[in-house]
């Protein structure tokens, strides 16, 4: 479609040029000489690819880890925070379905507590409200949510979780390739390479902090997390990499590394000031359209632009868009339920521009969302 205009990125963004390449001449590579050699060709660019994940995150290499998923990343480092009973779980009102149920399934397995933490009257996570104590081991922190434009404030959270030693867990799925994170604290960080970043499908990295990883416990180990050294002895690695397995696209990996040299080479500013920009105007045109509600929140916004309709309902108005050449998707209840519970909604639409997608595209986006909602 020569004249979509694509406005899914917080979905699954377009890749450039460079990282398809990237991906489809190492499959070629592949067949010609096999997945072994062809990987151990690649050797020095695989093992350069943890310093650029570095300059993107703004974390020692020995930080770094890939994975196949933001999920696998997430799910990779909650299995490995230490519970015991009567351990409290405290997420926001803006976590994550993907991260609710593992955190609810482990907590009742330990014996621990899920509590939420209210937000404020913009919608971000209460600083006020953080009531933190030393039976509190762990804060799920999601930066971006799924179904709205507000960043929520991670450093802040850090502190105040520093002073009881609990550790935070930041969901960057949404910021990593939008934001410049190259300033937050945290203790681990989850993110995707697809969306944002514009990387390959079924890429994802880690970061975790040199500081904490004495701390945590990682449960899925093999042959490449750690080396068997005796009949019943085995040392496992001791730097981030111990929670990479040793199974994975050699192909997706080295787009994922594609991904973030492209990224860098732009301009993690760049992109951050041309993301607010394309989201702003989107959001400024939609409250000019009868009918159109827009139901960010947030004092800070990012590139999610989320909005319902008086009209047409948002699964129904996402497919009419597409039929307008203009992609959208719908963010539904049950990805963030808390949140859209207390605000009473059961689905919007989610609107994400990245750099890319010029302003007078949005301006007609927005004429064809105009049109489509009547």
């Amino acid at each position: 479609m020569s004249d979509l205009i694509f406005l899914d990125s917080a979905g699954s963004s377009i890749p450039p040029a460079p990282v398809v390449d990237e991906v489809i001449g190492h499959l070629k590579r592949e067949t010609e000489i096999g997945g072994y050699r062809a990987a151990a060709e690649r050797r020095d660019d695989l093992e350069a690819g943890y310093g650029v994940l570095a300059d993107l995150f703004g974390c020692q290499p020995s930080e770094v880890a890939f994975t196949d998923s933001a999920t696998r990343s997430w799910l990779a480092a909650f299995d490995a925070v230490p519970l015991e009973p009567g351990d409290r779980i405290l997420v926001t009102e803006v976590e994550y379905g993907g991260n609710a149920i593992p955190v609810l399934r482990r907590a009742a397995e330990a014996g621990a507590v899920v509590e939420v933490i209210p937000s404020d009257i913009h919608g971000q996570v209460d600083l006020g409200a953080l009531h933190l104590d030393n039976r509190v081991k762990l804060i799920s922190l999601v930066h971006v949510p799924t179904n709205g434009g507000l960043v929520n404030p991670v450093n802040d959270v850090t502190a105040a979780a520093r002073e009881v030693g609990a550790l935070v867990l930041l969901d960057a799925c949404q910021s990593t390739g939008q934001l410049d994170l190259r300033g937050l604290d945290y203790d681990m960080l989850a993110c995707t390479g697809r969306k944002w970043l514009r990387g390959p499908r079924g890429t994802g990295a880690l970061v975790v902090r040199d500081a904490v990883r004495e701390r945590l416990h990682p449960r899925l180990v093999d042959l490449h997390s750690g080396v068997w050294t005796g009949l019943q002895e085995y040392r496992l690695r001791d730097d981030a990499r111990v929670f990479e397995l040793w199974e994975c696209s050699i192909a997706d990996r080295l787009g994922m590394i594609a991904a973030a040299r492209y990224a860098l080479d732009k301009g993690l500013d760049v992109i951050e000031a041309e993301v607010a920009d394309r989201a702003r105007r989107l959001s400024e045109g939609l409250r000019s359209i009868p009918g159109i509600t827009v139901r960010d929140l947030g004092e800070r916004r990012s590139g999610i632009v989320t909005f319902t309709s008086d009209r047409v309902p948002a699964t129904e108005l996402k497919d009419r868009l597409w039929q307008e050449n203009v992609a959208v998707t719908v963010s539904q209840k049950g990805s963030t339920l808390i949140d859209m519970t207390r605000r009473g909604l059961d689905e919007v639409v989610r609107a994400s521009p990245h750099y890319f997608v010029t302003p007078e595209e949005i301006d007609q986006a927005l004429e064809r969302i105009s049109r489509s909602a009547r």
